[in-house]
């Protein structure tokens, strides 16, 4: 994503309003790697401009999503979180706390063969892998229960 001001430039060459609850909305999501929800935007804009609406964060996400300036990420949670960086990357998602990293790695691994791309010319790749944090894990070992992990197939442990 790019720098608050370089975005206001560019929503204005668009013809697009650029408001101070935009330009708040710019500098939360700013270099901010903790992949947040459009709610979690919402309250942290909300501290200092109470009047903010949650309609007002979707639709800017909404226009940053359709400008390629931050991604919109499914992880499986009902609700969509939002990635101000757009290089080549992939996600680790923790089953227990719901944080997500960031995880830099080839996709030579992930290339199709012509006869299973369906005629489709690809154009990248989105992976997610799930596990459990070190935080996570830790409370796990000190309060000595096992992670529910039956939705990823993981057997539960005795």
């Amino acid at each position: 994503m790019q720098r608050t001001e370089q975005l206001c430039d560019k929503f204005r060459s668009l013809g697009l309003k650029v408001t101070p609850q935009r330009r708040h909305i710019f500098q939360v999501l700013e270099g901010n790697g903790s992949h947040p929800s459009a709610d979690e935007v919402y309250d942290r804009v909300k501290v200092s401009m109470p009047d903010i609406s949650l309609a007002t964060v979707y639709n800017t996400l909404r226009e940053l999503v359709n400008l390629g300036e931050i991604r919109s990420l499914d992880l499986g949670e009902g609700r969509s979180r939002y990635d101000p960086h757009t290089d080549g990357h992939h996600h680790l998602s923790c089953v227990r706390c719901r944080g997500v990293v960031d995880v830099a790695c080839g996709t030579h691994a992930l290339e199709l063969a012509p006869e299973q791309q369906h005629g489709h010319r690809i154009l990248g790749a989105d992976v997610t892998f799930y596990g459990v944090c070190p935080t996570c894990l830790e409370q796990e070992s000190v309060n000595q229960t096992a992670p529910s992990l039956r939705m990823w197939g993981v057997p539960a442990s005795d």
